[in-house]
């Protein structure tokens, strides 16, 4: 399939084989993102675990310094008073069984997180089968099953991702819009590879990252010398 203009004329502004440092890739890849649209710059990091291990899982959350540059849509899942903390967190919807059958019937997604307090958790548990694919069900390790739902609604506001090795050992996440800048996503690249750094289960042996790219949503990938990182 051939690529159209925009990214041949990226292309020609990087080396493809080259390694470079995290402020330059950063700076690379905005100068890369030619849409017409504010493009998300992901990070995408393989891992020397074996996610197929349970000591070897790799999963958490941050909140970014800088934001996502999106607007998040929480849901949450609480009852009584935690309820009420929710709504006046500006949480976007509030309910619980209610909202279950509104995912269920009119298979409804109009929100990006779900927070929820454990004592919601069984009545969660029967969609598990439809958001557990989507990476929707609520988690205590990610922060989104908690009682403390107005600090869960405040960090999904201010730019709290979840991050999670796939079947293939890598971590893919947001960290921002190209119009961020590099000084910002750098803020947000390196709060981001902190948390993974720290998260490096005990079990992981040799060399734990092995490879980082940093792309626009149109754009080229571009290689982070992974020396550099952490």
């Amino acid at each position: 399939m051939s690529k159209g203009k925009k990214y041949q004329d990226s292309v020609k502004l990087f080396d493809k084989a080259a390694q470079y440092d995290p402020a330059e890739a950063l700076d690379l890849v905005c100068k890369t993102a030619k849409a017409k649209f504010d493009e998300t710059i992901e990070i995408h990091v393989r891992l020397g675990v074996d996610s197929r291990h349970a000591d070897q899982q790799v999963r958490g959350a941050v909140v970014l310094p800088n934001g996502t540059g999106k607007t998040v849509r929480v849901l949450v899942f609480a009852k009584g008073d935690r309820a009420k903390e929710a709504e006046e967190a500006g949480a976007d919807y509030v309910g619980a069984e209610d909202y279950v059958e509104k995912i269920q019937k009119e298979n409804w997604f109009e929100f990006d997180v779900i927070i929820a307090t454990p004592d919601m958790m069984g009545v969660i548990g029967r969609l598990g089968r439809i958001l557990g694919p989507k990476g929707l069900m609520p988690n205590p390790k990610a922060g989104t099953v908690t009682t403390d739902v107005a600090k869960a609604v405040a960090e999904a506001k201010a730019g709290k991702i979840e991050y999670r090795l796939d079947k293939t050992n890598i971590i893919h996440c947001p960290i921002g819009k190209a119009s961020f800048g590099p000084e910002k996503l750098q803020g947000n690249f390196d709060a981001l590879m902190g948390a993974i750094i720290r998260a490096k289960p005990a079990a992981a042996k040799g060399q734990y990252i092995k490879s980082c790219v940093v792309a626009s949503t149109m754009g080229p990938g571009i290689k982070v010398n992974q020396a550099k990182i952490g």
